[in-house]
């Protein structure tokens, strides 16, 4: 069975099955980012952190999966699941528009994206990171510069 083509948005079932067969198929890093646009300006409590106003448009996150990196990314595409994450606060409300595997550490690839795009909120999914955070806003260009990425979804 051929693989459906990745440029459109399909049912959760779907996705997974291409998320894992892209997986399998490619060498993937651990690094990835997830490409999220909030169509509607929002106040969005995460978790600890507090309430924050996000605006309407683009952000992109970076996290990374050491094992299991296909079923992490299956994980974020899910409408249901138990809110652990900060990112899961923030996707109950946005939708994933795209998927990269980076060729960075999770780290250095944050750093790079706080060159380029503003931090909505300090610290989000960053805790535990020297990072400022790994949520950003806005556009950083297309590609995004200084980045080697593999399309995932």
């Amino acid at each position: 069975m051929a693989i459906p083509n990745r440029d459109h948005f399909y049912a959760n079932a779907v996705i997974h099955s291409i998320v894992i067969r892209n997986a399998q198929r490619t060498r993937m890093n651990t690094t990835y980012l997830l490409d999220i646009e909030l169509k509607t300006h929002k106040t969005i409590a995460i978790g600890k952190l507090g309430c924050f106003q996000f605006e309407k448009g683009r952000y992109v996150y970076v996290g990374s999966a050491r094992k299991n990196f296909s079923q992490r990314i299956a994980r974020h595409l899910r409408a249901e699941k138990k809110i652990h994450w900060h990112i899961d606060y923030l996707l109950q409300h946005a939708r994933i528009s795209k998927i990269w595997s980076c060729d960075l550490s999770e780290e250095k690839a944050a750093h790079l994206l706080s060159r380029m795009m503003s931090v909505p909120v300090p610290r989000f999914g960053a805790r535990d990171k020297k990072s400022k955070a790994h949520l950003f806003f806005g556009k950083p260009g297309h590609p995004l510069t200084g980045l080697v990425l593999t399309r995932v979804f």
